[in-house]
């Protein structure tokens, strides 16, 4: 077998993942693989460093790099290699694991998803790209800023690719408040506490939005989420129906919900049967703008002073003007040979 290089993020599953590497390589090295590992040392060097095996001219095309942790440093290995022949791996040793439930990875069963490295089904996979405003840095999570490998940017905003799922309103502000609480919770337990304590004391807020080339609409907001795959948040479905080689994509839109409503919203999510439910729709859609209102009905072309949010795989760090594109065919990605939505 060809060499094997891997990206660990340490701080997954709070710090388990450093801990476990270890265990891991030597089941990996077990089943045949030469390993080369490449520890990361903070949020975005995955990323670099898959950057620049990318440009390595002694990799093969189909070269396989692997995502060793959480969905985060599958968003940066992704990030890093998107464009190129390499193929993107994963042995999921984070909290929600989404990118592994869409490829059909186990989650809980180190050998089988070994297994798939070696015997898996290599498919071409869409992205949605998001230029958007940055935010200010919070916690370990730095504000974000432009890098090349993830193409170029206008009036002050940044780039980010999404490979798994991006949102703005009530969620990403539940996200965001994550940096900073509940840092000994995870999974759906960690989101539904955030919710509980988040949500009685959102702030209300317009935005416009445009899909496609229809004519742009002012609406209250609760929430909008967009995925590659039907799963967020360790199996909540979101986005039901979604898939990461679908030539259309869908955005999920929640306008104006009581907060009991928002407090009631998870449990409908969690089973994808939200859809229709308190005027939440679905749209279909490749292109979406979204910008805040003001209180006098003003349309930004800036961020507002009450921060709307819009996170990228996980990472609330952008706010408000934010504009979204689906682009098929941006990353290969190995998977289980058996899947539904193939």
């Amino acid at each position: 077998m060809e060499p094997l290089h891997c990206i660990v993020n340490p701080a997954s599953r709070d710090w388990r993942c450093g801990k476990d590497w270890p265990i891991m390589k030597q089941k990996l090295e077990l089943a045949g693989f030469e390993v080369i590992e490449y520890i990361t040392e903070r949020i975005g060097h995955g990323a670099e460093i898959a950057n620049e095996l990318s440009n390595d001219p002694s990799l093969g095309e189909d070269q396989l790099i692997v995502a060793v942790g959480g969905d985060g440093i599958v968003h940066e290995v992704a990030s890093g290699i998107r464009g190129s022949k390499l193929v993107l791996g994963q042995l999921p040793y984070g909290s929600g694991n989404d990118y592994s439930i869409t490829h059909g990875i186990p989650r809980d069963n180190l050998d089988e998803a070994i297994e798939i490295l070696k015997s898996g089904k290599d498919r071409s996979c869409g992205a949605w790209r998001i230029e958007a405003f940055p935010a200010e840095g919070q916690s370990d999570f730095p504000s974000p800023i432009q890098r090349e490998f993830d193409g170029k940017s206008v009036d002050g905003r940044v780039v980010r690719w999404i490979f798994l799922e991006t949102d703005s309103g009530i969620t990403s502000a539940i996200s965001r408040a994550k940096l900073s609480r509940a840092k000994w919770l995870h999974g759906p337990k960690k989101y539904t506490y955030l919710g509980i304590t988040t949500i009685p004391f959102w702030p209300r807020r317009k935005v416009s939005i445009k899909f496609d080339e229809s004519e742009p609409q002012t609406l209250d907001l609760s929430m909008l989420a967009a995925c590659t795959g039907e799963t967020f948040g360790g199996g909540y479905r979101v986005c039901p129906g979604m898939s990461p080689n679908s030539e259309d994509a869908s955005v999920v839109i929640a306008p104006r919900l009581s907060r009991i409503q928002m407090l009631s919203l998870m449990g409908p999510v969690a089973k994808g049967k939200h859809i229709g439910k308190w005027g939440i729709y679905e749209k279909r859609c490749n292109s979406v703008e979204i910008f805040p209102v003001d209180n006098n009905g003003n349309i930004l072309d800036k961020p507002d002073e009450k921060v709307t949010w819009i996170q990228t795989d996980g990472e609330p760090v952008l706010q408000l003007p934010a504009k979204l594109d689906w682009h098929t065919n941006q990353i290969i990605v190995r998977g289980n040979q058996n899947l539904t939505w193939d």
